[in-house]
């Protein structure tokens, strides 16, 4: 029975130039936008986090209300 099943295998046809062209183009472009993704990313993460150490050194230099209200006596 195995002898006979071997006549029904497809051999692996090659992918023809254009398939392989388009297959390329598109996982490079894919690269491209995860890349600018990506940089845009760490832009928006470094704005925050200069955003958030000035929010930082001005709360610092508030008065410290709660701390204030709290002293041990």
């Amino acid at each position: 029975m195995l002898n006979h099943l071997r006549w029904f295998v497809i051999a692996p046809q090659p992918l023809s130039e254009a398939i392989v062209a388009y297959a390329l183009t598109r996982d490079f472009y894919r690269e491209v936008e995860h890349r600018e993704d990506f940089e845009r990313h760490c832009d928006w993460y470094h704005r925050t986090a200069e955003a958030n150490q000035a929010e930082l050194q001005r709360m610092q230099g508030d008065i410290n209300l709660f701390g204030w209200f709290n002293r041990r006596r």
